[in-house]
């Protein structure tokens, strides 16, 4: 009797979650403004949050992300009147943000003194009861260090599902059981065949952005062995030298980066090395000839390869709103003349494509090159799919997020899928754990 009671229990709660999940919740403005933001930046703070995070404490959250191994987290910080428009329920707000992003990873709501976490990385649920443990071990400490403790978590759990002691006899078996049997009878789970080709669909286009990656590190180690003869020539001076080390440290750190990128983020530090070796080289290029080095900045928009731009040009792209874009010098004269730039491509399920129209899974690679210069207004945040109104995944869904891309399929309305095992779903209120810190 106590088994069929605890079954009882679950049923109950997937048809409450599912109902939860099936009403309709309006995308708010709150909803846009973190999406927006979250597709440049994995931390995300909107104005009026309290408590809120310092630009030291979001970089700590960021650090943190990057070094855990927990793979993508979205982190939103809102305002509790943000909670108020999906109907005081900050859960749902989290979901809302889930499904408007429509990318794998562990999602992160915090707003006043609750906190709540759900993943499709780990098992369902899962996210959730690492939120509570690490409100519980940081009470006190504040948001970020709270926040930074359930990265970690989130990342050990990654790199060592089966190391957790569930206890407690026979129950936790029908515990699962319960929690798998029960929503693929009443929603319909994908099959593992499915499953199966959303996985190699997704090792498919990281092969890709690997590719692409290992191009820009190949390209810079080209132009320093380029550079060698010109350094050792004699009367070199320091500066010179300098600037040639620092290109070659910025090498050996895209190469290790490279030989350690799992997921799209990982890219971000490779373009982020290759974007500082190239200006180096200019730098010193530009004291070989007896001049000062340019002024540092972001890469030429039409080919990250061809260096530091020198200046900002109006471009637009297909059907869209000309803005200013940083070219190099030759690319900003081919421009003015009235013919395009050639555009650098990159591999999109085996098509060359343009690369700010790629998929997602091109987002850290793209924002290496550029995340270090969105003060300027040319970028909101590392994006362009900010910037160009949806690229970057807003085009081709059969690429970006379809049934052939790499980040697999959602399913229709994201209302009935298998959250912690790949898809959008059953975000029930278990899932979300949490709690006030």
């Amino acid at each position: 009797m106590p088994r069929i009671a605890i079954v009882a229990a679950l049923l109950a709660l997937v048809l409450a979650a599912s109902a939860s999940a099936q009403s309709p919740t309006a995308t708010s403005g709150a909803v846009d403004r973190a999406v927006a933001s979250l597709t440049a930046d994995p931390v995300f703070v909107a104005p009026g949050a309290e408590p809120g995070l310092s630009e030291a404490e979001r970089d700590s959250v960021r650090r943190a992300i990057r070094q855990s191994e927990a793979g993508p987290v979205y982190v939103a910080v809102v305002a509790p009147e943000a909670v108020n428009e999906a109907g005081g329920d900050p859960a749902a707000l989290l979901r809302e943000i889930a499904t408007t992003l429509r990318r794998p990873g562990t999602y992160v709501l915090a707003s006043g003194t609750e906190l709540r976490a759900a993943s499709t990385l780990l098992e369902r649920g899962r996210a959730g009861v690492l939120a509570t443990e690490a409100v519980e071990a940081r009470r006190g400490a504040g948001l970020a260090a709270t926040l930074r403790d359930l990265i970690d978590r989130v990342g050990e759990e990654r790199r060592d599902p089966g190391g957790r002691d569930s206890g407690g006899g026979g129950v936790p078996g029908w515990l699962l059981l319960a929690l798998i049997g029960i929503p693929a009878g009443l929603f319909g789970l994908r099959s593992f065949r499915r499953g199966r080709e959303r996985r190699e669909a997704y090792a498919a286009e990281m092969q890709e952005v690997t590719d692409t990656a290992r191009q820009d590190v190949v390209a810079l180690g080209d132009d320093i062995r380029a550079l060698d003869l010109d350094v050792e020539m004699p009367g070199v001076d320091s500066a010179t030298r300098e600037d040639y080390s620092r290109a070659l440290g910025a090498y050996e750190r895209a190469s290790q980066a490279l030989d350690r990128a799992r997921d799209p983020d990982d890219f971000a530090v490779v373009t982020e090395s290759v974007e500082e070796g190239r200006y180096a080289i200019v730098a010193a290029k530009a004291r070989l000839e007896g001049r000062q080095p340019p002024e540092r900045r972001p890469p030429c928009f039409f080919d990250p390869r061809h260096g530091p731009s020198v200046r900002d040009v109006e471009w637009a792209p297909p059907g869209g709103a000309p803005r200013p874009v940083p070219a190099c010098a030759a690319d900003a004269v081919t421009l003015e003349e009235g013919r395009d730039p050639a555009m650098r491509e990159v591999m999109v399920g085996g098509q060359p494509t343009p690369y700010w129209n790629a998929s997602p899974a091109y987002g850290g690679w793209a924002g290496g090159f550029y995340g270090g210069f969105g003060g300027m207004g040319f970028l909101p945040g590392m994006l362009f799919g900010t910037m160009l109104g949806g690229a970057m995944g807003g085009f081709g869904p059969d690429v970006a997020m379809g049934d052939g891309g790499g980040f697999g399929d959602f399913g229709g309305d994201f209302g009935g899928g298998d959250f912690g095992g790949g898809g959008f779903g059953d975000f029930g209120g278990g899932d979300f754990g949490g709690g006030d810190f």
